[in-house]
């Protein structure tokens, strides 16, 4: 039997909803994968060169780390890997490979897991649900880790009026980097600017109120500290503009979300703009947002 697993490419705190909130982008990670006498692994697609071939890969290192969970033996699997997703850009590729990774294990040890079963399995790997949720379930997610250590997440559309733009510099930012710069408390003031805050762009996205922006998307918790990491996103966070709801780090950065009006389009250029006067270049992507999360086809062969 040969597998496909596609995995969307994902964008976690979405401003205040820092490791709560994601969404799936319209990017791809493609694995096509088979029970197999020895160890194959090949990739091809975008940053395929950053991605390990042998053992050491992460998509085969989580897909064994579930056997060892479980109390099962994973065969060897032959795998082809073809990528469209930024990597260390902050789109979730550790997470689109985590969760492939958790597919292809459930499927060669025929554990027949629910979504939200890998899921929780992917959660646990992960140390935190944001980015896995919108892997497996699409769109925008909520989600959490409750009191017993499961993972819980609620799915919401996009409302039709609204879009979203990924801006993608043209420097990667570790994500261990942009989260040593992270204080280890904060105050109570700043927690409750936040909660306040990813409570109002919950109800924004699942209402379409365009006047809640970009108050909603305003955050105490990560941006500041990782704003000297990132050149110009200071003047990002700060961009207005007719048509635009406001901006947003991307994930652990560099990456910027731009949330628009539908027919604003033009508003990204902005962002682009202040790259560029910071002496870097930059993609827009307008790809939109997953509707779907990951997807499992089989052939015969």
């Amino acid at each position: 039997m040969l597998y496909q697993v596609k995995v969307p490419a994902s964008s976690a705190n979405l401003g205040p909803g820092f490791d709560a909130l994601g969404l799936a982008v319209n990017l791809h990670l493609t694995c096509r994968f088979r029970a197999a006498d020895r160890l194959e692994i090949h990739a091809k697609g975008r940053d395929s060169e950053l991605i390990a071939p042998g053992e050491n890969n992460f998509i085969w290192q989580t897909a064994l780390n579930v056997a060892a969970e479980t109390g099962r033996t994973l065969p060897p699997v032959y795998l082809e890997i073809d990528n469209d997703i930024p990597i260390g850009k902050g789109l979730g590729s550790s997470a689109a490979a985590l969760t492939a990774g958790v597919v292809i294990a459930d499927r060669l040890l025929d554990l027949n897991w629910s979504p939200h079963r890998i899921l929780h399995e992917a959660a646990r790997i992960e140390g935190h649900p944001d980015n896995v949720a919108a892997c497996v379930l699409g769109s925008i997610v909520a989600s959490a880790i409750d009191s017993h250590g499961i993972a819980r997440a609620v799915r919401l559309p996009l409302p039709e009026q609204f879009g979203v733009a990924i801006i993608v510099p043209d420097f990667v930012l570790l994500t261990h980097e942009a989260r040593s710069v992270l204080p280890a408390q904060y105050s109570k003031a700043d927690a409750i600017f936040n909660v306040q805050r990813a409570a109002l762009l919950i109800a924004a996205l699942a209402t379409g109120t365009v006047t809640a922006f970009p108050t909603a998307l305003e955050d105490r918790m990560h941006q500041p500290h990782r704003a000297r990491l990132v050149p110009g996103l200071d003047e990002i966070l700060k961009l207005r503009a007719p048509g635009l709801l406001g901006c947003a780090l991307s994930g652990a950065g560099p990456s910027v979300l731009a949330f628009y009006e539908r027919g604003s389009e033009n508003v990204c250029d902005l962002v682009s703009q202040i790259f560029k006067m910071r002496g870097h270049n930059s993609q827009a992507i307008l790809n939109g947002v997953a509707t779907e999360g990951f997807s499992v086809t089989t052939w015969e062969v």
